[in-house]
């Protein structure tokens, strides 16, 4: 199937680009185009025009500092998980984004494109929730700052409004007492996973567990975030924290049923993949410990 017609233009600024956006209500913005060329040679998607933003300068960047990681519109998936200063301040973004489909579609995705995407299947908008991080968004009105908390409203729906781009993505650094791990169950390498969970578990000088959050992906509706911690109330990590943890995490998340898995087996998977990297979690939580010591 091809697409339906549409118009194209590739602005050479930011503020074409914007103009063009404006002028159209059904346009959209193309910049990877790893799930948006999908959905239109399905037809699940019909914009009247594509403002292709690939010509526009200074939308490539990764640049990191004490505060955390900032990913521009234009930076590809591939291009921030070889960064090494992004994966020393924020090495959760470096482990969601290796599972992240086949090289060949890291190459061309852009992570802000992926985050604006808003399927709760994918990898990166349970990694921005999960850190509380947040994306810039830019139209001719103006610039805002939209949390990642209040950026996914439904499936495939984010607050973006139509005449906005997001021009950057802004992952927190890991703070010195975490240790963070991810890890998904898909059917092949390179599927969208059929459950996923990431983690950051935080601990106090005497490696007594003071939090743990975990995020999970193709579970719900949306990507989700839990906070563990009262399982973990007593400081360690043991077999009854981990299934209390597991309890948890169940009683929050509404697994969803598709044609790839059932409602029960997601529940399984995230019940697994809880214990799993949360362990993991505080493996690399002590690791980081130790190597600082």
């Amino acid at each position: 199937m091809k697409p339906a017609p549409f118009s194209y233009s590739r602005p050479t600024t930011l503020d074409e680009a914007l103009a063009s956006l404006a002028a159209d209500p059904d346009a959209k913005v193309l910049a990877g185009g790893q799930s948006l060329v999908p959905l239109l040679s399905m037809r699940l998607a019909a914009p009247s025009a594509l403002v292709d933003i690939n010509a526009v300068p200074d939308l490539d960047h990764v640049r990191t500092d004490e505060k955390g990681v900032r990913v521009g519109a234009l930076a590809r998936h591939a291009a921030v998980l070889a960064d090494p200063e992004a994966r020393r301040v924020q090495p959760l973004v470096s482990l969601a984004l290796q599972r992240v489909a086949h090289p060949t579609i890291r190459n061309r995705g852009t992570t802000v494109g992926s985050l604006v995407h808003a399927d709760a299947s994918a990898e990166m908008p349970v990694v921005l929730v999960l850190l509380g991080g947040s994306i810039t968004a830019a139209s001719v009105a103006g610039t805002r700052t939209i949390e990642a908390a209040d950026l996914y409203v439904g499936p495939l729906e984010s607050t973006l409004r139509h005449d906005e781009i997001a021009t950057e993505a802004f992952f927190p650094a890991l703070p010195d007492d975490a240790g963070v791990a991810f890890d998904e169950i898909a059917r092949r390498h390179g599927d969208y996973a059929l459950c996923g969970v990431a983690a950051v578990v935080r601990a106090d000088e005497a490696g007594s567990i003071t939090s743990v959050r975990a995020g999970y992906l193709s579970v719900s509706d949306l990507p989700t975030v839990v906070d563990l911690s009262e399982a973990f109330a007593a400081g360690t990590l043991d077999d009854a924290s981990l299934d209390a943890a597991a309890d948890l995490a169940l009683a929050s998340l509404d697994p969803a049923a598709d044609i790839h898995a059932t409602a029960d087996y997601r529940a399984h998977l995230a019940r697994v993949l809880t214990k799993r990297v949360v362990r993991q979690a505080h493996d690399d939580c002590t690791a980081r410990r130790e190597g600082d010591a």
